[in-house]
């Protein structure tokens, strides 16, 4: 049996434009439509979930900065204040702003929130006494921007509306004191000095402005030529000469529309550092689109000297100062999973193809991932060579590339590249029993054979080019699928004319066809231990066939939609199929029977593969996730096996007990072994100590006698134990106590028309027993006349 692991990895759903970090860097709090969810940075695992009853997306929210208040806003103009570690709403009330929330911040003191509206004004609430403090009109237009300045004593705040001025608001007169302009477009960020005398503001009109406080005026405007969503100051307390940081002066951090980090002097408006990314190649980008590496948001994280960016993919980094290294990184949300495979010596990672031209790598224990550029097209296909620790991938961009991981570090990179179909490469397939050879399956209708370079580079080298050995054109339409027999000798291969067909992998030559789907063939399998293939189709079907005469030995019908992939389990004896009607199916090969069937996914199953050890399974959807199966079928097996082996130790044990006439322990492991023919013949041995033994049992115990009595009280032979066992638990319990144990109301109600029905038969009973006494009476009387004497009737 196979059930659910219970947990998706790391496809969140994230809205991961707006985050924010736990001030004890534990936690990162990310929006996803109507929710929240908190994310454990150690395990990379979501604790906490916290979504809006009303199912109103969240606009707006903020932590507080002891962690311990949340608030947010939706689109229903409510905020709620949350106790967001047990996931309940503490109180809630209305915006008071004409149209959602945008923005808001709580100050130092953790005491008051400010919240910037779509309206144009930005309201002041005591979250302690519960009420609006000020109300500040004269920004115009959404207020996407609001930041307390960091002295309390001051009882300022800072806003940014679309008009590109920040403005000062004095709290105590609630007036706006000044506007600092420099920016043409929005500001997006706001960094304070340690001394509170100096701003630095963002904006993506590509400069940064660094601000005197005191004099309300520009000190320098430095020109960074990229749209910055983010900017951060680096604390003065490290050593940043691996980044170029020479003296005292204030330096800051960048993030933006290029997608790397960037240090600056203020003093001297140069930058000192850039942040190294791995090769990448140009990707295909619609006009007006983002590029999907572009940083949109930047979060310090001062207690472990780290960054935190967020990109357009909604992706969360995580970086290491000084040398800036990505320690941790979180993918926020996926599109179609077209493709997953499992990787690693025993299975540690998953390698997942989305639709996007990145692959992602997710290591299972941590769900940390690793993004892989290299192709420029949507990723279409994936396979592992034995051992998992390298793999190959082919995409829309015509191409086929080789990675592999280096098993001490993790990291995985591009080892060699091939290309020469001349339409997208739909399928690809490593060798079984050597590292020596791929074949990719083509949307050209042929299918190529390419032998790997010997020896091959190593992890952080330069890529070598692959070349083609052979080409076959193999079908009339698209080829679907390829894969490889486990002895490296034969190929077979799927394609959108509904045929299969079998090759010599010698010189490609054409074995033979396998001809019965009335639609495109999606997937072929060779079974691990029989001379079989197993084929799935759009027809809705899966078929098995013989590969020595190219006849059909079985089908398998039972989805509603295309099956689009197939794999073999429990050592070729079941198959799992996974369809485009969500649903994945597990067949047992020799009764044709598909003997569970698993609803775990809302779009088409795209993806399906199974562990090295045949206890693992992964599926990934259309519907952005992926969920991990566990074989438990052993698991149970050794369970049930362990349970019986108790069931008999305890068994002789209370054979012991009662021959001891130690009835309390003797009753527990009867109410243990959940045996209420047990338990009965312990209280009829014991009915002497009846009184003593119930009256020391546990409260679940009691219960659990009273349940049993519920049944012995059913049929006559036992219910007077019952009886026995009822006049003691309501003459020493009171009705509080007896009303606590589960279920009471539901056994009172069984006992109630049972212990009537007794009642009446013992009522007739004892008229009857009266009756005979009577009739006794007269019989003695009769057999005894009284002597009345000689008696003078005259007299």
């Amino acid at each position: 049996m196979i059930v659910n692991y219970s947990y998706y990895i790391c496809i969140f759903y994230l809205f991961c434009f707006s985050i924010q970090i736990s001030h004890d860097e534990q936690y990162i709090f990310c929006t996803c439509g109507p929710k929240v969810n908190i994310l454990q940075i150690d395990t990379g695992k979501i604790i906490h979930s916290i979504e809006q009853d009303d199912q109103e997306d969240i606009t707006s929210f903020s932590l507080s900065p002891d962690d311990e208040v949340l608030v947010t806003a939706s689109r229903a103009l409510l905020l709620k204040q949350w106790d967001w570690k047990q996931e309940k709403c503490a109180r809630s009330w209305r915006a008071i702003h004409n149209v959602p929330v945008a923005s808001m911040t709580f100050d130092c003191t953790s005491t008051l929130l400010a919240t910037g509206g779509c309206d144009g004004t930005i309201k002041l609430w005591d979250v302690v006494k519960q009420y609006c403090t000020h109300n500040l009109k004269g920004s115009s237009g959404v207020v996407h921007l609001v930041e307390f300045h960091p002295d309390i004593s001051r009882l300022q705040l800072f806003s940014s509306s679309v008009d590109c001025g920040i403005r000062i608001w004095d709290l105590r007169t609630s007036k706006c004191i000044c506007v600092l302009e420099s920016h043409y477009s929005a500001v997006t960020a706001l960094a304070f000095s340690p001394d509170g005398q100096t701003l630095i503001s963002s904006g993506r009109d590509k400069i940064c402005s660094v601000w005197d406080l005191k004099k309300k005026a520009v000190k320098r405007t430095v020109p960074v030529y990229e749209a910055v969503e983010g900017v951060v100051l680096l604390p003065g307390t490290s050593d940043y000469s691996q980044m170029g940081v020479k003296g005292e002066g204030l330096h800051f951090v960048t993030a933006g529309s290029k997608g790397v980090l960037r240090v600056w002097d203020s003093s001297s408006a140069r930058c000192v550092f850039t942040q190294v990314l791995p090769d990448a190649p140009a990707l295909k980008i619609e006009e007006g689109d983002l590029d999907p590496r572009s940083l949109m948001h930047l979060l310090p994280m001062p207690r472990s000297n780290r960054l935190a960016t967020v990109t357009a993919e909604h992706n969360i980094l995580i970086y290491q100062m000084p040398a800036l290294t990505v320690q941790q990184q979180f993918v926020g949300y996926n599109d179609d999973v077209l493709d997953v495979k499992f990787l690693g010596k025993d299975d540690t990672h998953i390698v997942v193809a989305t639709n996007s031209s990145q692959l992602k790598v997710f290591e299972l224990a941590t769900n940390s991932c690793q993004i892989l550029y290299g192709h420029t097209d949507t990723i279409l296909s994936i396979d592992v060579f034995r051992k998992g620790s390298m793999f190959a991938s082919c995409a829309k961009d015509n191409s086929l590339r080789l990675w592999k991981m280096d098993l001490k570090s993790g990291h995985v990179r591009c080892v060699a590249q091939g290309s020469g179909h001349s339409n997208a490469v739909g399928s690809v397939a490593c060798s079984r029993l050597k590292k020596a050879f791929l074949v990719s399956g083509s949307q050209d209708c042929t299918i190529k054979v390419w032998d790997l370079p010997d020896p091959l580079p190593d992890v952080g080298c330069e890529p070598v080019l692959m070349t083609a050995r052979l080409t076959e054109k193999a079908h009339d339409k698209d080829v679907n699928s390829v894969t490889i027999s486990p002895n490296d000798k034969l190929l077979a291969s799927g394609s959108q004319d509904r045929t299969a067909k079998l090759w010599s992998l010698a010189d490609m030559s054409l074995l033979g066809v396998f001809r019965g789907h009335s639609r495109g063939v999606w997937c072929v399998q060779f079974s691990p231990v029989d001379q079989v293939l197993a084929t799935a189709s759009a027809d809705g079907s899966i078929k098995i066939w013989s590969i020595q005469d190219f006849s059909c030995l079985k089908t398998f019908e039972g989805h509603d939609a295309s099956v689009l992939k197939i794999i073999f389990v429990s050592r070729g004896t079941q198959l799992v199929s996974s369809g485009s009607d969500g649903l994945v199916k597990l067949w047992t090969i020799k009764t044709n029977e598909c003997v569970k069937t698993f609803d775990a996914h809302q779009d088409k199953v795209w993806a399906l593969h199974g562990g090295s050890k045949d206890d693992l399974m992964v599926t990934g959807s259309a519907d952005s996730t992926i969920t991990l199966w566990k074989d438990v079928t052993e698991v149970e097996l050794a369970e049930e096996q362990a349970k019986q082996e108790d069931q008999v130790l305890k068994q002789q044990e209370l054979s012991n007990l009662l021959h001891e006439k130690k009835y309390l322990k003797a009753l527990g492991i009867a109410i243990s072994l959940d045996q209420p023919h047990t338990a009965l013949r312990v209280i009829r041995d014991g009915i002497q100590e009846l009184e003593k033994t119930l009256l020391k049992l546990r409260q679940d115990q009691k219960a659990s006698v009273l349940r049993y009595s519920v049944v012995w009280n059913t049929n006559s032979r036992s219910c007077l134990d019952a009886q026995a066992v009822l006049q003691v638990l309501l003459t020493h319990l009171s009705p509080e106590e007896i009303l606590q144990y589960q279920g009471t109301r539901t056994h009172l109600e069984g006992l109630i028309p049972y212990t009537e029905r007794h009642m009446q038969r013992i009522s007739r009973l004892l008229q009857a027993s009266m009756f005979l006494d009577y009739m006794c009476k007269h019989l003695i009387m009769s057999e005894n006349p009284p002597r009345l004497g000689n008696i003078n009737l005259n007299k």
